[in-house]
């Protein structure tokens, strides 16, 4: 096996700033995170499969009109994005 120089060194660093007890133990939360993604990408990829063969294929226009449910339904947690306004900076320069 081989792995990526940057990985490891990565997975020092954690070791090192405490984050990590071990770079095997980085490895293997990494490994474990992986598989359980991959396990969650084919549920819903046997979800949608399972759907479309009961309905019918899924169109562009629905996938369309469900983001733009979603986006009205969405609760923005920032706050609203205000417009960015270009000031003048004076500071620091010659007159």
């Amino acid at each position: 096996m081989t792995v990526d120089a940057n990985l490891v060194e990565a997975g020092n660093q954690a070791v090192a700033a405490g984050r990590a007890e071990s770079l095997s133990g980085w490895v293997n939360l990494a490994l474990a995170e992986r598989e359980a993604k991959e396990r969650r990408l084919l549920a819903m990829a046997e979800a949608v499969a399972e759907y479309e063969a009961r309905f019918g294929a899924i169109s562009a226009e629905e996938i369309a009109a469900q983001q733009r449910a979603d986006q009205k339904a969405a609760i923005v947690v920032r706050g609203p994005r205000r417009a960015r306004t270009r000031t003048t900076r004076t500071r620091g320069r010659a007159a």
